[in-house]
């Protein structure tokens, strides 16, 4: 499909390109050879480049455009707001602030009744590392390997995933402490659930005895990026008890598997569990304009009541930013995109399981709701994995990248990385869109099945 419309009149997609390369910092990579490919418009699950072909949005871009590119009511209400009051100073009370701390009431896990409005997942982490460290006193984060929070100091400190190592002792903040992942394909101890007990939430009990000193833990209630892993059932609920146990404040970090991606509000509804604080981010303006929200209980807003709060920023509580996200949250509920994701990511898992007995480089498909990962390895059995992290940092070919760039030649985008694919469309993606999307998949994925024949990597 093409798009018979021009993409920018008078616009030189090359020019773009060019200037693009020769001025901008990409993130994430080495920027030699980036060859970027410029889009020109969206619309729904489908954006346009330069020339007018159409891609599929299989991961919704960073999977943030939940609601789909360029929804009505959320530009509208952009417009509206940009036309009524762009900004004012943190230190104001406006219509939009008191519109969206409203409907936020409405969504968010009971207990989490005040908040804080940055502008991007990373600085709702840093606010939460913040006031934990403050509240509590202490100065330890309890995190795991295969998290991602965030670029910033305090977020990339927390962050797992090889994008922390670049800047390991030059930018981090001293006292994160590492706790197992729930990961059952890749076991931290070699076990098999359930007669595991669930180790890995033990196994925090015992860490936050011998540190002492743990201000928070701080979990990807379903990890992102890292492999869209899934935790079983007792493991959250287990934390939970064992960080109140300790005293220890919990940290849900739900910038991605918020907002109707894993079919509820936030991944942590699955499993009624109550955090201290939860972030979020993406999607809670469908990613149209950026907007951090950091909720927190009242008994945490209450100790700043006679102390001195430490934190803030000059687009805090941003009326534009604001305004949007109250638009957002009804068009989740008129469109009823929480029982759409559930539906949808049902038929998901069952498709990406049929491929998976398709391909012998497909060693485990997971996820919950329209979030899913499809893990490739070279060998089933052993479950070695193609590629490391170490691989992605030096810049090597990676074979994950070479099937998201077959995909792409067929007009489909999917986000790789290290080992995996992230399928995470637009939760208004139509089942017809989901069916085209996996086709290319499974016709992708012979890229990594004839690395599994060979035992080389291209």
């Amino acid at each position: 499909m093409t798009d018979p419309r021009p993409a920018t009149p008078g616009a030189d997609g090359d020019e773009v390109r060019r200037v693009v390369r020769e001025t901008n910092y990409v993130t994430w990579r080495r920027q030699g050879g980036w060859n970027p490919l410029v889009v020109a418009r969206a619309k729904d699950s489908t954006f346009w480049d330069d020339r007018g072909r159409a891609y599929l949005d299989f991961s919704s871009q960073l999977m943030a455009t939940n609601l789909g590119h360029g929804n009505a009511a959320v530009v509208d209400a952009i417009a509206a707001q940009a036309h009524r009051l762009a900004y004012a100073a943190p230190s104001f009370a406006t219509e939009a602030r008191a519109q969206l701390s409203s409907a936020l009431l409405g969504v968010l896990p009971k207990g989490l009744n005040r908040f804080f409005f940055s502008t991007s997942g990373t600085e709702a982490n840093e606010a939460a590392l913040k006031i934990a460290r403050v509240v509590t006193g202490r100065t330890k984060v309890l995190s795991r390997p295969r998290s991602y929070h965030g670029a910033t100091a305090a977020s990339i400190s927390v962050t797992g995933d090889p994008r922390r190592r670049p800047v390991e002792g030059l930018q981090t903040v001293p006292g994160t402490v590492f706790a197992p992942d729930c990961y059952c394909y890749r076991c931290p101890f070699g076990l098999t659930y359930p007669s595991c007990n669930v180790a890995c939430a033990e196994y925090v009990d015992q860490q936050l005895e011998r540190e002492g000193n743990v201000a928070a833990m701080i979990v990807e209630p379903v990890v992102g990026t890292n492999g869209v892993i899934v935790p079983v059932p007792e493991y959250l609920p287990r934390i939970r008890e064992i960080t109140r146990k300790h005293g220890v404040l919990l940290i849900a970090d739900e910038v991605m598997s918020g907002w109707g991606r894993v079919g509820e509000w936030f991944a942590v509804d699955h499993w009624k569990v109550e955090p201290d604080i939860l972030t979020t981010a993406k999607g809670i303006t469908g990613a149209l304009i950026p907007l951090g929200l950091t909720a927190t209980t009242s008994a945490i807003h209450d100790e700043f009541r006679d102390r001195y709060f430490p934190h803030g920023h000059t687009y805090e509580a941003h009326p534009l930013t604001l305004a949007p996200a109250v638009a957002a949250i009804g068009e989740y509920r008129r469109l009823d995109l929480l029982e759409k994701s559930r539906r949808d990511g049902e038929y998901l898992l069952q498709r990406l399981r049929e491929i998976q007995g398709r391909h012998p480089s497909v060693g485990e498909v997971r996820g919950l709701g329209l979030f899913a990962a499809v893990e490739l390895v070279r060998d089933r059995s052993s479950r070695l994995a193609f590629n490391t992290e170490e691989d992605k940092l030096a810049g090597r070919p990676l074979v994950a990248e070479q099937v998201a760039a077959a995909m792409m030649k067929e007009g489909v985008f999917c986000v790789a990385w290290v080992s995996h694919l992230v399928i995470a469309p637009p939760l208004i993606v139509t089942r017809e869109e989901l069916d085209h999307g996996l086709e290319v998949l499974d016709r992708a994925l012979a890229v990594a099945d004839a690395e599994v024949r060979t035992g080389a990597v291209a």
